[in-house]
């Protein structure tokens, strides 16, 4: 239950959730896509160097990538803002806190009926409560990329669901920089 309390604080302190509210995408303004938000569970494991269970869930925010940076981009690129919090099996049972930007790019080529798959890569930063042997650091760089599928619900929302490549280092910052490697499953709900 703490945990759920530290992320759900976490989420309204970052502007991802507003408290009391749970609307949809807002109206498209100047000609900008509609900014959303979501919540996400990411489930996985590390399969280098050690292999043990992550648990994480997921706050996201999804804009217009020209929304927010100064030159033209192309219609089905965004940008998605995550805060994460979660647990790993690595040596009992220890948290993971984490801030992520991606771009997030809609296949709109291979759209289907309610299915439109994305494909998304970004960096984040990322602090762990355990550590690998050779790892060095706790707080790391966290690169990762994905592909998934939206399926459009009425109303607005939609169901998400992606696979994920995730990685965590210190990018030679320290000595010892023992990466760790993961694969993820992410299953979502944007507002």
């Amino acid at each position: 239950m703490r945990t759920l309390l530290i992320f759900f604080s976490l989420l309204c302190s970052l502007g991802l959730v507003r408290p009391g509210q749970a609307q949809a995408a807002e109206p498209q303004t100047e000609g900008f896509a509609p900014t959303r938000y979501g919540v996400g569970l990411l489930v996985g494991s590390a399969y280098d160097p050690d292999r043990f269970g992550l648990l994480i869930m997921q706050g996201q925010l999804l804009l217009d990538y020209d929304r927010v940076f100064w030159h033209a981009a192309p219609e089905s690129l965004r940008l998605k803002l995550e805060a994460n919090v979660g647990i790993s099996t690595a040596k009992n049972q220890r948290g993971l806190l984490a801030v992520n930007a991606l771009a997030l790019y809609y296949l709109e080529y291979f759209r289907r009926g309610n299915w439109t798959p994305y494909a998304e890569a970004g960096i984040g930063l990322i602090y762990t409560d355990f550590q690998v042997e050779g790892q060095g650091m706790r707080f790391n760089f966290n690169p990762q990329l994905g592909v998934g599928g939206e399926y459009a619900l009425s109303g607005g929302g939609a169901l998400s669901v992606a696979l994920r490549l995730h990685h965590i280092s210190n990018g030679n910052l320290y000595k010892e920089n023992r990466g760790i490697n993961s694969a993820l499953l992410m299953i979502g709900y944007l507002f």
